[in-house]
């Protein structure tokens, strides 16, 4: 086939977003787009939620399996604390839902194809394009650009590496039991573990549905019957949801490290979604800034002008990451503490924004203020002398929830 100007690889949130945006109508610059997908089998992930959130109208609120307007936090004795971040809504989006609604748009887009094949390495070729090899170092296609969404294989050395890990139930109960209007964003009524920090996290559906999770920020993923004796206790012990149904299950694992994930692995070589950094690392969201990834992309090429690939989050929410991860991991800052007094004290829209790496500094240092101040500032004057350390056991780390 004839080399396309952008090869994408993996059809996740990354690979899926910038395929959208690349293929939208009109556009100086006509492009012919390839996506490579995974064959069916342990290499596709299976389906998953994102959570992310923005005013109402945004251009996936079609295929939304709900949302909504206020926002509750639990301390870990049980006291609530409820915010409205209006103008923001927080919605959630199952990948089979937005590959639907992607689908649409790709199905009438002359310049797109889609393909399946196991990919094993992207490259420079000496032409200035690059090549997506297969099983046995095959080249499967050569293009202009290749945008490589696959997670990565290894995290980068950094001072500070933790794992966002869950297991999250669909349940159904007997009795009502969930207020839709109200998402529980962390309810820290969970047993903590010896580093880090563990949380519940409940997206109601109606009043007898709603996805369930038990989430851990820790160094190490549990065992999977450790997380549904986490999940039993917290809808039974916690909740007190009495008899339910469990229609589906999902796992994931997230990294929140503050090493450094390039969008650059080559000349013509990207990475995106969380191999590029989109990842949060204080807090594990990552969809959000996959659309603001992938819509500067499809802006540059679409346009006609050089690629410049801006960072997901900027030096100063990076840095203030690093500052609380170490926190975190070092026990000096206890994590049910610290996120329950910000939702206390800080108004949910300009909390969301700094959470979301958009607030201004004037912002930033008003939120500081509300946070343990000395554990952080001696966290601040450590930091610049802990070596970057090498990664971890590798981890295969999943773009879902939150």
């Amino acid at each position: 086939m004839p080399d396309p100007d952008v090869v994408i690889v993996g059809a996740g949130a990354a690979g899926l977003s910038l395929a959208y945006h690349l293929c939208a109508p009109g556009g100086a610059v006509p492009l012919s787009v390839l996506l490579v997908d995974a064959p069916q089998g342990p290499l596709r992930p299976p389906p998953r939620t994102w959570c992310y959130w923005e005013p109402p109208g945004g251009p996936y609120d079609s295929a939304l399996a709900a949302s909504w307007p206020r926002l509750r936090v639990r301390a870990a004795d049980g006291d609530p604390t409820v915010t409205d971040p209006s103008p923001f809504r927080y919605k959630m989006l199952r990948s089979d839902a937005f590959e639907a609604l992607v689908g649409k748009r790709l199905s009438g887009a002359p310049g797109f194809r889609r393909i399946e094949a196991t990919v094993t390495a992207v490259r420079d070729t000496p032409d200035g394009g690059a090549e997506v090899l297969t099983d046995g170092g095959q080249a499967l296609v050569r293009g202009r650009r290749v945008f490589d969404s696959r997670p990565p294989r290894r995290l980068p050395p950094a001072r500070t590496t933790l794992l966002q890990h869950f297991m999250g139930w669909f349940v159904r109960t007997e009795r009502p039991a969930f207020d839709q209007a109200t998402a529980d964003l962390m309810d820290f009524r969970t047993p903590q573990p010896p580093r880090g920090l563990s949380f519940g996290y409940v997206l109601p559906l109606d009043p007898h549905t709603a996805l369930v999770e038990y989430t851990e920020f820790s160094p190490a993923p549990l065992s999977a019957d450790a997380y549904r004796r986490a999940l039993h206790h917290y809808t039974q012990q916690v909740l007190e949801l009495g008899e339910l149904h469990v229609t589906a299950e999902e796992r994931g694992i997230i990294p929140m490290t503050d090493g450094h994930l390039a969008s650059r692995a080559g000349r013509s070589v990207y990475r995106i979604g969380t191999a590029g950094g989109a990842t949060r690392p204080s807090t594990g969201y990552t969809f959000a800034a996959v659309q603001r990834q992938s819509r500067a992309v499809a802006d540059d090429l679409r346009a006609g002008h050089g690629l410049r690939i801006p960072a997901p989050y900027g030096a100063w929410p990076r840095a203030m990451d690093a500052v609380l991860l170490r926190a975190l991991d070092s026990g000096r800052v206890t994590g049910a503490d610290f996120f329950t007094r910000l939702f206390r004290e800080v108004p949910g829209e300009r909390l969301l924004r700094f959470l979301d790496g958009r607030s201004r500094l004037h912002e930033d240092l008003l939120i500081g203020l509300r946070t343990p101040v000395v554990p952080m500032l001696r966290t601040v004057l450590e930091l610049p002398f802990r070596p970057r350390t090498g990664p971890p056991p590798p981890t295969a780390p999943e773009e879902s929830t939150p």
